[in-house]
C-alpha cells in the first residue's frame, strides 16, 4: 500500500506536528470526501506501508524531523517550484528559497528519491512562454544533482479556474509544442530526466517520456526495492500513476494558489484550518458519535 501524505493538502507545510504525530502513534484516520460520516483507519507501520508519497511546496518545517519518517519507511517526495510569484501562488516561498530548501532536503534523503514538479504550466500576460522557458533554465542549472528527474503538466482548464483566473491565456496546441520544444531542451542540456504527468500528447519526440508521477517502478528504484508488476489505474484521465491512499483532507490547504482544485476557496480553507488539532488522528476535528469507522484495506504491492 502507498500513503500519499499531499494529494489534498500541503500537509507538509501547514500540519507537520500532525503529520509526525500520526507517524509517531502508527494509525491514522481519513474521513471520505464524499461521505463525511464514513471514516477509514489505516495503520502507519512499515509492516503495512509500502511507501511514504510526500508532495509539498515548502519542506522546511518537516526538514529537522524527516529522518525519523525516512529510517523506517521507503519514501518518495515531490517538489513543487514553479515560475509563479505571491499574485498566484500567495502562500508558497520565493523560488530561490524553495530551490535551497530543496537542495538541503536533498543532502538527508537523497536525490534518487527527488521528483522537481514543474506544475501546473500555464500562460498568462505576465508568464509568458519566454518567460517559463528563462525561468525553467535558472531553475535546471540549479536543481542539477539535487533531483530524480523533473515532472511537468500543463493547466486544466475547468470552469473554476476560468473564474479563479480571468488572466489565463488558454494554451493552443502550438503553445504546448513550443513549451515542450524548450523544456524539453533545458532538462536534457542539465542531464534531467523529464516527463508529464496528467497531460495528453506525445511529447517523445523532445525527450520527454509519458509516465506516472507515482509508479511502482520509480518507487522501487529510489528505494532499492522490487514491486509485482502490477496495472497503474492512475486517478483520472492521463495518469499513469500506482493506486494510494490520501490521508488529507479538501479545502484545508492555505497556500491560496490561484489554479488550485483542493480548495474551494481561500476563506474556506482558513476557516477549516481552526478546526485542526495536532493532537487528533483526523486532519480537522475530532470522531463524531454518528462517525463510522472501518479498517483500510493495506495490500502490499512488495514482491515477496
Amino acid at each position: 500500500m502507498i500513503i500519499n501524505t499531499g494529494g489534498r493538502t500541503d500537509t507538509v507545510q501547514y500540519y507537520t506536528r500532525w503529520l509526525l504525530k500520526r507517524f509517531e502513534e502508527g494509525y491514522v484516520l481519513s474521513r471520505n470526501p464524499l461521505f463525511q460520516h464514513k471514516v477509514t483507519r489505516y495503520e502507519l507501520t512499515p509492516d503495512q506501508v509500502d511507501c511514504v508519497v510526500f508532495c509539498s511546496k515548502n519542506y522546511a518545517p518537516i526538514l529537522p524531523h524527516i529522518n525519523s519518517i525516512t529510517e523506517r519507511f521507503h519514501t518518495y517526495f515531490h517538489y513543487t517550484i514553479t515560475a509563479y510569484g505571491k499574485e498566484i501562488e500567495p502562500g508558497v516561498p520565493g523560488i530561490d528559497e524553495s530551490m535551497a530548501t530543496l537542495a538541503k532536503l536533498s543532502e538527508v534523503v537523497g536525490a534518487n528519491r527527488i521528483a522537481w514538479r514543474y506544475d501546473p504550466v500555464l500562460l498568462t500576460s505576465e508568464y509568458t512562454i519566454r518567460r517559463h522557458l528563462e525561468t525553467f533554465e535558472r531553475m535546471a542549472s540549479f536543481l542539477s544533482g539535487h533531483i530524480d528527474r523533473c515532472i511537468f503538466s500543463f493547466v486544466e482548464m475547468y470552469r473554476k479556474l476560468q473564474t479563479n483566473m480571468p488572466e489565463l491565456i488558454p494554451l493552443t496546441e502550438k503553445d504546448k509544442e513550443e513549451l515542450a520544444a524548450g523544456l524539453g531542451a533545458i532538462a536534457a542540456e542539465y542531464k534531467i530526466p523529464i516527463q508529464t504527468c496528467g497531460t495528453n500528447g506525445d511529447y517523445t519526440r523532445y525527450g520527454i517520456s509519458s509516465s506516472g508521477c507515482m509508479t511502482l517502478n520509480i518507487l522501487g528504484q529510489a528505494n532499492g526495492v522490487q514491486f509485482r508488476n502490477l496495472k497503474h489505474q492512475g486517478m483520472r484521465q492521463g495518469c499513469h500513476c500506482i493506486e494510494s491512499r490520501d490521508i488529507g483532507a479538501y479545502d484545508t490547504c492555505l497556500n491560496g494558489c490561484k489554479y488550485c482544485y483542493a480548495n474551494t476557496n481561500r476563506q474556506k480553507a482558513r476557516e477549516n484550518y481552526k478546526l485542526h488539532d495536532p493532537d487528533s488522528p483526523l486532519l480537522l476535528g475530532h470522531l463524531l458519535p454518528s462517525d463510522t469507522v472501518q479498517q483500510g484495506m493495506q495490500r502490499s504491492f512488495l514482491k515477496p
